[in-house]
């Protein structure tokens, strides 16, 4: 079995995995990078007209984003994926054309990739060629997976993104008794010092920080993933505005993030029981809460800058890389009684990053903006933190292999060093190939 790797090397994006039995040929997910320019993996167009599949971890840009691309190459074959992963892709590849517009996308492309969707349900074993595979749920967001192939020789296991603790929506990877020779794993927060602290702990902090900018007459921006966080953080809202932890304010839902909630609603069978027993049980849907506001008229969102009341703003994109956020961040960043929130990753080279990284002046559009808003990270992550990647390695049994992958270079070769002294362990470069 080959693997050879064209994206997500040595970098955070475009992931994309081939894996080769010499019968059959499969790509692990297909992204982009989204920075400073958007990239594609390094794979070539005569290589993807002879893939037998390609499988699916879960429903984010840097995973599905160039779907659309290699459809309208013309390819024929199909997309294998948990059910809410297919239907959460039409929501964030509709936006992703609406914000990129890439040129080498056709409308018929985009035809073909949305009928040809194979839906497999987690622990359900299916086949390819002379591979079995199977999803098994890997606690990142709504529909996500880690990917056991097989060909009877080598077992592999991919974990795509992965969260080994418990969040609002779901319980953590299922990581109870997997076998297999080879893992390639995501390092997003590989770095030793990638030591989360407890969730009560940080959502404690974040709340109290919220209430304080409220009760100050400012607002708060979270941008945010339209999968993912953005649900967990709309939930947490929810429950302390209910409780009166938080004054009671609007709080405006803005870029898709209201369609993926509905397709969380519409797939609550995918979260935690304990979810699920809360809205079968009582009147409430936290889906649907009165706390919300959607954003879907035009001229709603200068409203939003410019009314006096305080309210938070939970939008797209989480990384400040385009959508609603942009907005609201040129109009409000030179207040400093507002605050802006990042709760997810922040990628080298996008704006996120820069206001982490203390920027009193960026970029947005053709205007230089002043930063006057306070900026603060808090890791309600949907990634495994250090200890939760080392406990992926440790629980798989008959291990020999580990690729560490989907990190920046300093937390993969970080987190190569816990490997490397009981398995062969890999970071690889772009468009390398190994043998297995």
């Amino acid at each position: 079995m080959n693997i050879s790797f064209f994206g997500a090397a040595h970098e955070v994006g475009r992931s994309c995995i081939l894996i080769d039995t010499g019968k059959t040929k499969v790509l692990l997910d297909a992204g982009i990078k989204i920075g400073e320019k958007e990239e594609h993996p390094l794979i070539e167009n005569e290589l993807l007209k002879k893939i037998d599949g390609i499988i699916l971890s879960h429903s984010h840009l840097d995973h599905i984003g160039y779907l659309p691309h290699i459809f309208s190459m013309g390819y024929e074959k199909y997309v294998y994926s948990t059910k809410p992963t297919m239907e959460l892709n039409a929501v964030l590849i509709s936006d992703y054309m609406h914000i990129s517009e890439p040129k080498n996308v056709t409308k018929e492309g985009l035809k073909n990739l949305s009928t040809h969707y194979k839906v497999k349900e987690y622990r359900s074993d299916f086949t390819i060629g002379d591979l079995k595979i199977r999803f098994i749920p890997a606690g990142h967001i709504l529909g996500s997976a880690m990917i056991l192939l097989s060909d009877g020789k080598n077992t592999v296991l991919y974990t795509g993104d992965i969260n080994t603790s418990r969040t609002k929506l779901f319980d953590g990877a299922d990581l109870r008794n997997i076998k297999a020779d080879t893992l390639i794993t995501e390092s997003t927060y590989g770095g030793k010092d990638d030591i989360f602290h407890k969730e009560s702990e940080i959502t404690r902090e974040m709340i109290e920080s919220i209430k304080e900018t409220l009760k100050e007459g400012g607002k708060v921006i979270i941008p945010s993933f339209a999968v993912g966080r953005a649900q967990e953080v709309l939930l947490l809202l929810d429950d302390h505005i209910n409780s009166g932890t938080l004054p009671k304010v609007s709080i405006y839902v803005d870029g898709m993030i209201n369609k993926a909630m509905r397709i969380h609603r519409h797939n609550v069978i995918y979260c935690r029981k304990e979810l699920q027993s809360r809205i079968l049980m009582s009147e409430y849907d936290p889906f649907k809460s009165k706390n919300f506001v959607i954003v879907d008229k035009k001229g709603t969102r200068e409203k939003i800058v410019n009314e006096e009341e305080s309210s938070i703003i939970v939008t797209t994109s989480g990384m400040l890389s385009g959508g609603p956020a942009l907005f609201y961040l040129s109009r409000m960043a030179k207040n400093p009684a507002n605050k802006i929130s990042m709760v997810g990753y922040q990628a080298e080279g996008t704006l996120g990053r820069e206001l982490q990284n203390g920027a009193k002046k960026v970029k947005i559009g053709n205007n230089e903006v002043e930063i006057n808003l306070k900026v603060e990270t808090y890791h309600l992550s949907a990634h495994a933190d250090r200890k939760g990647l080392e406990s992926v390695i440790d629980k798989i049994n008959g291990l020999e292999n580990v690729f560490i992958i989907h990190g920046e270079q300093s937390k993969s070769e970080s987190l190569k060093e816990y490997a490397e002294t009981r398995f062969n362990t890999i970071v690889p470069l772009l468009k390398s190939e190994y043998l297995i």
